[in-house]
This record gives structure tokens, C-alpha cells and sequence, in this order.
């Protein structure tokens, strides 16, 4: 999952960042509202986090220039302003959530987790695609009962997939929701992931190949 984070103080901004990338996002930051809008213009973000004490554009401002244009992308709010009045006002701009400064770092992760699985209308933790189980809240993933060993980069893929399943998911699409850095157009990376999935879900011989590739158009994952 691809998330934005928009913080101005560069320690925690850069502390955040490392813990979600560590957690297996994929994440862009910056600490300039003005900035946040060219961000937003060029990537379809998951989930993203902003302050509302911003230089250029202050987050209540950038929110509701977002939501007047009819970007719904969640959004939680990280900020020191903690009186009942700056949540409410928070909320009622368009932020989906609303976390105080200070604030505990697992807290956060799991309000941005169901903040990605609302992106995609999931209220459950645990995505099913026939005899697959996918964890978001643990980040395991197991089929009939089996657990898989997958990478940080696999459970990505195969989690994105998952909160699409029977949709065809482009190339593009999976490069552009789990790598934060730019990928070659030349790149075979995400087929090499997709080969390494394929592989990796096939607990036994007669393991149904679960994704299915659209020539020229991208995967699927489960029924289409």
C-alpha cells in the first residue's frame, strides 16, 4: 500500500516514514502542503497522514481543496492540536480519522491499516480469496491451512491483489500502490514477483493456480 505522509517536522517526518516503510508501505513525504497537492496530482496514494500546521498550505485547507475536488482518498490527521473543537473541525473538514501528538507508533499503524482497507470497502482484517487467507493486521498469508513465507515485497502484491480480488490489476497499478521508488518501464520486477507468488502459493501439486494473467491488461487474483 502507497501512503503520503505530510509532516514539516523532519525528524518525526523521517522517523515515520522508516517505521511504514519497515511495515511494508510504500511512502512518499514531504512537509510542505503546496507540495502535497504536486504529490497528489502524480500518485494515487492508499491512505495518507497530515498535520494541520503546515508552511505553504495548512492540512485543513489541502483537505478540503481535496475533498471540494472530489479526491477521497482516507486521510488521518496527525497533530498536536488536541481540543475536542480541533478533532471535530478535523473530521468535519474530511479526514476519516483524527490522532493526537503524542501518540503510541502501534496505535498509528493500525489506524493507517484500516485506513487502506477502507480505500477498498474492507472492514475485516483477514482477506479471503477461496482457500487463501490474507492477514493485513499480522501480515501473514496461508492457504489451506499452510502458512507461506513471503518477502515484505510479496505480501504487498499478494495483499493489494487480495483487497482487489476478481478485478484485473494492471502493471502499473501494482509498481504504482508498492514501490516507492521509481521502477524502469524496462523493469520485470513485478513479473518476477508475481512468478515468485505463484510459486510460493502452490502448497501442494494440486494447488489451483489462484492468479491469472490478462495479456496486455495485467492479474488476477481469484474469480473473475
Amino acid at each position: 500500500m502507497r501512503i503520503l505522509l505530510i509532516e514539516d517536522y523532519e525528524r518525526l517526518r523521517r522517523s515515520l516514514a522508516m517505521t511504514l516503510k519497515r511495515s511494508g508501505y510504500a511512502v512518499d513525504h514531504t512537509g510542505n502542503g503546496s507540495d502535497a497537492f504536486e504529490l497528489l496530482r502524480d500518485h494515487s496514494y492508499d491512505a495518507m497522514i497530515l498535520d494541520i500546521m503546515l508552511p505553504g498550505v495548512n492540512g485543513l485547507a489541502l483537505l478540503k481543496n481535496l475533498r471540494d475536488s472530489g479526491d477521497d482518498t482516507p486521510a488521518m490527521f496527525l497533530s498536536a492540536m488536541s481540543t475536542v473543537e480541533d478533532r471535530v473541525k478535523g473530521l468535519r473538514t474530511g479526514a476519516d480519522d483524527y490522532l493526537t501528538k503524542p501518540f503510541d507508533i502501534d496505535e498509528l499503524l493500525a489506524r493507517v491499516e484500516v485506513l487502506c482497507r477502507r480505500r477498498y470497502r474492507k472492514a475485516e482484517s483477514v482477506l479471503k480469496v477461496l482457500d487463501l487467507k490474507v492477514d493485513t493486521a499480522s501480515k501473514r498469508v496461508s492457504r489451506d491451512g499452510i502458512n507461506i513465507d513471503l518477502t515484505a515485497r510479496e505480501f504487498a502484491a499478494i495483499e493489494y491483489l487480495a483487497l482487489r480480488k476478481g478485478e484485473v490489476v494492471s502493471r502499473l497499478e501494482i509498481e504504482e500502490h508498492i514501490y516507492d521508488d521509481l521502477v524502469s518501464p524496462m523493469s520485470n520486477v513485478v513479473d518476477a514477483t508475481i512468478y515468485s507468488l505463484r510459486r510460493k502459493l502452490a502448497v501442494s501439486p494440486g494447488s489451483k493456480d489462484l492468479i491469472r494473467t490478462r495479456r496486455g491488461q495485467g492479474y488476477v487474483l481469484g474469480e473473475c
